[in-house]
């Protein structure tokens, strides 16, 4: 097992920080909508921030599985685009500091990679840590953005879960909360519902909602201006799209009846399962796909 402070550098000069929340977003694992890159930029552009930590990405990142940019000029090499994995510390609009860590998911030694992050939680005393990221639901755009939180300590789970127990393909986020929860640190998770056929196109309405939950979670004072200007935009597109398209219209027309049966069902409250009268999510979703396929979708956000 190697040393956790092996696997990451910090600053010398980071200042003394009272509980500080830790926000993470890895790139690589699922993120429906962009939901987690949009964040993380979005808050990078708004917010003042400078790197305090970096993460050693030659042992953890696989160059051949996800090999990086280099520019070509002419006769030469001109450049490369090294991955980072770093921690950026973070000041929101009241000031308060935070840390963010952002990159690519580590392709190798997750358990080296969570003891490193738990040495570090510890070492700048962070009091609270929170995930983020997008999922693919049968949901209609035309409902409000749900979300699954998970945490820790129950008393932290502020959302009701739409699932019961599964298995699913695991992530480093995911292992990180685990081993966050054994070792008694407070952690939070958010998974933001994007609609599935809108999974691969930018939808700026999930990262609002997943802003919206991370200040409530944190108490953290977060801008959201611009996100809901391009929610906006792309809600428009949407619809434009929609509208006087009597096929589609009716496959909305479906999910949101299908949304609203078992949402407003207080005995079955989990979307994942099936309705007894109605075509599937999946089935409804796959005729929205084809016809967004054949439309000009919309722009992500600046």
């Amino acid at each position: 097992m190697l040393n956790p402070e092996d696997l990451y550098e910090l600053d010398t000069d980071v200042p003394e920080l009272a509980g500080p929340v830790l926000l993470h977003s890895l790139d690589g694992f699922v993120d429906a909508g962009s939901t987690g890159q949009l964040v993380r930029e979005h808050l990078l552009e708004a917010l003042e921030h400078r790197i305090v930590a970096r993460f050693d990405v030659d042992s953890l990142i696989d160059y051949r599985a996800r090999r990086p940019s280099m520019t070509f000029d002419r006769d030469h090499w001109a450049a490369y685009d090294a991955p980072e994995l770093v921690v950026r510390l973070v000041e929101d609009d009241a000031g308060t500091p935070f840390l963010l860590l952002s990159g690519p998911e580590p392709d190798r030694l997750w358990e080296g990679f969570t003891a490193s992050v738990l040495h570090l939680v510890k070492r700048l005393g962070v009091g609270l840590v929170v995930g983020v990221h997008g999922i693919p639901m049968g949901v209609p755009h035309t409902r409000p953005v749900g979300m699954t939180s998970h945490a820790t300590r129950p008393e932290l789970v502020t959302r009701n879960s739409w699932f019961d127990k599964v298995q699913v393909p695991g992530s480093a986020a995911g292992l990180l909360e685990l081993r966050l929860g054994e070792a008694g640190h407070d952690a939070v998770g958010l998974a933001v519902h994007v609609p599935h056929y809108l999974a691969q196109s930018a939808y700026p309405a999930a990262a609002v909602a997943a802003v919206e939950a991370i200040a409530a979670a944190t108490g953290l004072s977060l801008p959201s201006e611009r996100l809901r200007e391009a929610a906006a935009r792309t809600d428009a597109d949407i619809a434009e799209q929609v509208d006087g398209n009597d096929e589609v219209e009716k496959v909305v027309r479906a999910l949101e009846q299908q949304y609203d049966a078992f949402a407003g069902a207080a005995e079955r409250d989990n979307l994942l399962a099936e309705s007894q009268d109605m075509p599937t999510a999946e089935e409804l979703g796959a005729q929205f796909e084809r016809f967004l396929a054949e439309q000009d979708g919309p722009e992500p956000p600046a």
